[in-house]
């Protein structure tokens, strides 16, 4: 399941394939971001901009790359498992690209129990662009507006690593998390456009041609078809041991095929690579 994918109409996304190639992989994370709505679940997705350079044009969960200071920032974190089998950066490195990408902030004033209003996030929307452009660290944000991460909001869901010859290499811890009552919005910047999906809905727009949805992300978004509520989600993330996904290309009769291995819980193992 997370730090793991799970995603759609495969298009491994990047440059040509080398069987050489043995990259090294980037540290990465992302939220799936549930809510129930009409007696529905529906996560947060958003496009990315065409100019980037992985999952480019595609619908994704908020997320990116861990950044160095996300490993030191132990203080300002709370709910971190020791036992977690992770470092807790990804957390850290997931709620900070989350606040970038969406505008949502799992965060509390430090000494509250309750996640910041969406009153409040009103207020510190202003550092989503100057931590965008390194104007303020996260760290020195945090200082500032006396907050503290709510890292006890997010639960490991997946586990994914890119395949080995793709030139651009990823290790990805996936987390699934309750939305908190703010409003969630792409960025304009890394992600174009953004919506609250249903499963079923961001699979037929898949289906349809309306959605690009990479492999990993949609055998996660398949999976969560089969929840229907948020603990649910939660319960099945804290009972299932949660395996690393490598997904391999096999060469068959028909064509290649991106495949991933039978016991990582998923309905869909395998899919055709478009010629």
């Amino acid at each position: 399941m997370e730090d793991s994918y799970r995603e759609s109409k495969i298009k491994i996304i990047g440059a040509p394939m080398s069987r050489n190639q043995d990259t090294k992989t980037i540290p990465s994370a992302t939220i799936i971001m549930l809510r129930e709505e009409n007696d529905c679940l529906e996560a947060f997705m958003v496009v990315r901009h065409h100019e980037i350079d992985f999952a480019s044009g595609a619908l994704v969960f908020p997320g990116g790359k861990i950044d160095q200071q996300d490993y030191e920032m132990d203080i300002y974190c709370e709910g971190i498992n020791k036992d977690e089998p992770f470092d807790h950066a990804y957390k850290v490195g997931a709620i900070r690209e989350a606040f970038e990408e969406s505008g949502v902030l799992f965060a509390r004033t430090r000494g509250s129990e309750e996640i910041i209003s969406s009153s409040k996030l009103k207020e510190l929307s202003h550092y989503r662009k100057a931590l965008h452009s390194g104007q303020i660290t996260f760290r020195d944000f945090l200082v500032k507006e006396n907050l503290v991460l709510a890292c006890d909001e997010l639960y490991q869901f997946a586990h994914w690593i890119t395949p080995k010859m793709m030139p651009k290499r990823f290790d990805t811890q996936f987390f699934i998390a309750r939305a908190p009552h703010q409003t969630a919005l792409h960025d304009g910047n890394e992600s174009i456009d953004s919506f609250w999906l249903s499963p079923k809905e961001a699979l037929e727009g898949n289906r349809n041609g309306k959605f690009t949805i990479i492999f990993p992300t949609r055998v996660n978004i398949e999976f969560l078809a089969e929840i229907e509520s948020i603990e649910r989600a939660i319960a099945e993330s804290l009972r299932v041991k949660i395996k690393a996904v490598l997904p391999r290309v096999e060469h068959r009769d028909d064509g290649a095929y991106v495949v991933i291995d039978e016991d990582t819980g998923y309905k869909t193992t395998s899919e055709k690579i478009p010629s």
